[in-house]
């Protein structure tokens, strides 16, 4: 993990909650870089203007509240973890907040120092994951997508070994498959063909792989 402290915009209207959770910030000396705004407004002028780690918003804000709250942050940021912070009687609006977007939630005033801090740190963490996760199935899309995969029912010639394709023509069967996977051919005899065709090269007891 590096070394540099967490940027952290706290967006809460009410002075002694911040002060609060500053405090809680302070007890971790040199790990949080905490910027304080009061309204939506100023946080998506800031999230527009510099970088930060993650968001601790509050949800009822003199010109945003509930859901919307977040919604216009994920918005303005959508890959930004966020901490969402509730009164007593919002749980549930904490869970819903939860599945908008956020990261996690903590009811005011029981967010003692160490329980903020673990918060930030996992709502950082789950981030991560998450960015992991949509690389990796973003990565796998771009696979599958190069994959050529045959199935179904294939028509083959019994004699010549030609395959039909899908417009009723006969191909022969290295241009059906160049066309529809990825395999490469390389050219040889097994041993039965070559006895056949070039008899005189062979003794009657030798086995010979070509």
């Amino acid at each position: 993990m590096s070394n540099k402290p967490i940027k952290v915009l706290l967006v809460e209207d009410n002075p002694g909650d911040a002060r609060l959770l500053e405090e809680d910030l302070r007890e971790v000396p040199g790990q949080f870089d905490l910027t304080h705004v009061e309204r939506l407004e100023e946080a998506s002028d800031r999230l527009r203007e510099e970088e930060y780690d993650v968001v601790l918003l509050d949800l009822s804000l003199p010109d945003s509240t509930g859901l919307d709250t977040v919604k216009r942050t994920c918005s303005e940021a959508p890959t930004m973890p966020i901490v969402v912070l509730t009164g007593l009687d919002d749980e549930s609006l904490g869970l819903s907040a939860v599945r908008e977007g956020a990261q996690d939630y903590l009811v005011k005033g029981q967010t003692q120092g160490r329980l903020l801090v673990r918060a930030i740190h996992y709502a950082l963490e789950r981030e991560r994951l998450q960015e992991e996760r949509e690389q990796l199935i973003q990565e796998l899309q771009e696979a599958l997508a190069t994959v050529k995969r045959l199935s179904g029912l294939l028509p083959i010639c019994a004699s010549c070994k030609r395959i039909r394709n899908d417009r009723g023509y006969w191909q022969q069967i290295e241009q059906y498959l160049n066309e529809h996977s990825e395999a490469t051919f390389s050219h040889g005899l097994c041993p039965e063909c070559a006895r056949r065709l070039y008899p005189d090269l062979f003794e009657e007891d030798d086995i010979v792989d070509v």
